[in-house]
């Protein structure tokens, strides 16, 4: 079922363009321009077949790029090391660390805003053509753009958890009790000039004097450790919402994957399900994915503009 013989194409599904990597110069940030041939001519192969029955949606870094939010693993993403689970547990100097970044990047997520691509995963969500949508970012932007039936994989990063008592609370709740221990931190952070933004409420702070005078809230209500309530890499996402996606797929006649490297097994493993139930399996992205081998249409382009298409077509098909 992947890329391969015969152009890739799909014996019985006869859609003109299958399996071809077709390339888009990538857009601006915020701007949704129309889709090129020969990418249009692949997606229009590809509405019959969303149109034949509900499809699930997977998203990922990718669709959330043109809302200004980096990603780990696109073009043009600096190398990272992300912050382990163990690592963040075990390790005080490593947990001031991430503290005193996230206090700065939490807010570029904060303020973050859906773009097209959030918005027509919304639209086909109301045409009826999804089984739902299952998302392995943490910004929240999906639900910003009116969409219901959302499982966010990773969890969210507007919130945050006590490990000890289990007690969560808001991300912004948070940020106010840091800047309470931290008077003029912020303010000596932007004096020493622009701060680049990371993926999942990172920042590019190295300044190891700023750091290090960083101090770190506790729980409020028992002194336990906090964490912001998403999957750190080496932590295991939580069975429910697992099953909640995998009911997703297994409804669903075709899967759509949009934005995501399927670097990690928990997005992986929905492709594989996919495609060993025999559906097809649509992947669109900037770069190559640990799927593509498994993909019925893999298409390199813009996720805002190939959804926006897919959208359009679709509310047409489906009125």
């Amino acid at each position: 079922m992947g890329q391969g013989a015969s152009d890739g194409v799909r014996p019985g599904i006869g859609l003109t363009g299958l399996g071809r990597e077709v390339s888009l110069p990538a857009g601006a940030i915020g701007h949704v321009g129309p889709l090129e041939e020969p990418a249009r001519a692949v997606l229009e192969g590809v509405v019959p077949l969303l149109a034949a029955g509900k499809f699930a949606l997977l998203t990922g870094a990718g669709l959330s790029t043109d809302s200004g939010i980096p990603d780990y693993r696109g073009p043009g993403a600096a190398p990272r090391k992300p912050l382990t689970y163990q690592e963040f547990v075990r390790d005080a100097a490593l947990r001031q660390r991430y503290w005193a970044r996230n206090h700065i990047g939490w807010a570029t997520m904060h303020h973050a805003s859906p773009n097209a691509g959030h918005f027509a995963a919304t639209a086909l969500e109301r045409q009826g053509a999804l089984t739902g949508i299952i998302t392995q970012n943490v910004d929240r932007l999906h639900e910003s753009a009116g969409a219901m039936d959302v499982v966010d994989l990773h969890g969210r990063f507007d919130q945050i958890a006590c490990l000890q008592c289990g007690n969560t609370y808001s991300r912004a709740f948070v940020a106010t009790i840091l800047a309470e221990l931290n008077p003029g931190f912020l303010e000596a952070v932007a004096a020493t000039g622009r701060i680049g933004a990371g993926p999942d409420a990172d920042a590019d702070l190295e300044n190891e004097v700023l750091i290090g005078t960083f101090k770190v809230a506790l729980c409020p209500l028992c002194g336990g450790m906090l964490k912001p309530d998403f999957v750190f890499f080496g932590e295991n996402v939580p069975k429910d919402r697992v099953v909640r996606a995998f009911s997703m797929v297994d409804a669903a006649a075709a899967l759509v994957v949009a934005g995501s490297s399927l670097t990690v097994m928990s997005g992986l493993r929905f492709v594989r399900k996919a495609a060993k139930d025999g559906k097809p399996v649509i992947i669109i992205n900037r770069g190559a994915t640990r799927g593509d081998g498994l993909a019925t249409v893999k298409l390199v382009a813009g996720v805002s503009e190939s959804l926006s298409f897919l959208s359009r077509a679709l509310e047409s098909r489906l009125a």
